[in-house]
């Protein structure tokens, strides 16, 4: 399994870029494979871990037409900086109570 991190400061937050995020993930989840999506904002920080069975699904996500157009939104009107890390999961360990 793989993870994508994406770290981002954001500045001009607006309804689009909510629906497009929603999107995005619905999108990501139901066309692509991937397992889980999980984000988190404080402040002007954004981070977003998706995990993924294969490097061959993340590559098809980030080729897709509608996720290449919300990726130049973002680097035009949403994003002051970005970074996308991807990487293996060598072990994964639970605990349920």
């Amino acid at each position: 399994m793989y993870a994508v991190i994406f770290t981002a400061t954001t500045k001009d937050i607006d309804a689009e870029y909510l629906y497009v995020a929603r999107r995005m993930r619905a999108l990501a989840m139901e066309e692509y494979g991937c397992i889980d999506f999980k984000s988190v904002s404080e402040g002007d920080q954004e981070i977003a871990v998706s995990y993924w069975p294969s490097l061959e699904h993340i590559e098809k996500w980030k080729g897709d037409p509608e996720h290449l157009k919300a990726q130049a939104l973002g680097r035009q009107r949403w994003y002051s900086e970005y970074k996308v890390q991807v990487v293996m999961i060598e072990r994964e360990y639970t605990s349920t109570n």
